[in-house]
């Protein structure tokens, strides 16, 4: 990945690369000591390029056909928000989630990335019997 790209041009570009479902191709928009940390509980933070591409594969099988549709996204400097809607079929369920990418990129790549979404709508779109009581 060229190294002058804009911070935006990272984002898109890292956004769009999920939904060709390439390992590297998605690695190759992070830097050596990147840093992938999740607010939710279900989220599976790690620090590293070579982890975190080895567990793409996995999170690509879990997740299939999976999109990041951007709705919003800004930037301040080496920080990037980008408010998505995350799209995927799991265990045989559609799922459509919300979240926030919070990415601080320097020189063209990822140094780290904080996952926001909405885990408890997650496990109510796969049919997980955590908050489907009624009240």
């Amino acid at each position: 990945m060229e190294t002058t790209r804009n911070p935006i041009e990272v984002a898109t570009s890292y956004l769009e690369s999920f939904a060709k479902r390439d390992p590297d191709l998605i690695a190759s928009h992070v830097s050596e000591d990147f840093k992938n940390i999740h607010t939710s509980a279900l989220g599976d933070p790690c620090e590293g390029r070579s982890s975190y591409r080895n567990k793409l594969p996995g999170f690509l099988e879990k997740f299939k056909n999976l999109t990041y549709e951007c709705e919003e996204m800004v930037a301040l400097d080496e920080k990037v928000f980008v408010s998505y809607l995350m799209k995927a079929e799991v265990d045989g369920n559609n799922i459509s989630i919300n979240g926030v990418f919070n990415l601080k990129i320097v020189n063209g790549y990822i140094e780290s990335r904080i996952d926001y979404f909405d885990s408890l709508t997650f496990l109510k779109q796969i049919g997980h019997p955590i908050g489907l009581e009624e009240n």
